[in-house]
């Protein structure tokens, strides 16, 4: 009986050894293999650069620029206004009537991209003001000879008329083409024959006032009007005195 028993247990143990085993030699064969890891993902496509470059940026209109690009990453480029698709790298020349803003558009598969630069074209000066008419030889004699004034029944040259005569002078001696005549004038008092004597005198005397200041002899002549030629005719000092002189008229 005892040995039976024993028998019974050894075989027990037995059946349980291998009852383990196949159990975790079942589990073994029952696990599925790790997968394989994944690629890394594609890196995406760059994004396009570009630069414009202008070799001046302030010109005169009709003055020509260079403009200048270049770019990466970019397949398609486009240069406006007027001039469109250029290559990836380069130059133009442009020469722009008015301020104009250039941009370079670049496209590739990354995206797109741009760049900008503006050329200000200065505005024309204004044209030169047309040159002033030039006087006339009539004008600048006119301008620059001034009459001798004188005192009752005088034929005395007064300070006021040297100062008169040396400017009058000047002209004359920058002028040499012109010749002149001297009148001598007198107020309306007196008698017609001594108005005309006395007229006479005070032409010659602003001749020969002249004469001593470098002013040539043969250039000048002298008449007389007396009392006949007022160049006012008010019975007034005033006026008197402004008939009281040595005229000058242009004879060239």
């Amino acid at each position: 009986m005892r040995l039976r028993s024993l028998s019974n247990s050894s075989l027990l143990a037995g059946l349980l050894l291998s009852g383990l085993f196949l159990v975790g030699c079942a589990k073994k064969q029952a696990a599925a293999p790790l997968p394989p890891p994944l690629p890394p993902p594609a890196a995406p496509p760059a994004r396009p650069t570009i630069t414009l470059q202008a070799s001046s940026t302030f010109i005169q209109r009709g003055e020509t620029v260079t403009l200048s690009w270049s770019s990466t990453n970019a397949t398609s480029l486009t240069l406006s206004p007027g001039v469109g698709p250029v290559s990836p790298e380069g130059s133009t020349r442009v020469t722009p009537e008015a301020s104009t803003t250039y941009t370079i558009n670049a496209t590739g598969p990354g995206g797109v991209a741009d760049a900008s630069t503006r050329i200000t074209v200065a505005a024309p000066p204004p044209p030169p003001p047309p040159p002033a008419p030039k006087a006339t030889m009539e004008e600048l004699f006119r301008a620059n000879v001034f009459d001798a004034f004188f005192d009752l029944d005088k034929a005395d040259i007064r300070p006021d008329a040297r100062d008169a005569l040396a400017r009058t002078a000047e002209f004359l001696r920058t002028t040499p083409e012109i010749q002149v005549t001297i009148e001598g004038h007198c107020d309306e008092r007196g008698s017609t024959e001594y108005n005309l004597a006395l007229g006479e005198r005070r032409s010659q005397a602003v001749r020969q006032f002249l004469i001593s200041l470098g002013v040539a002899a043969e250039r000048m002549e002298t008449v007389s009007f007396g009392k006949e030629k007022p160049f006012c005719t008010v019975s007034a000092e005033e006026c008197w005195q402004q008939n009281r002189r040595g005229h000058f008229v242009m004879a060239r």
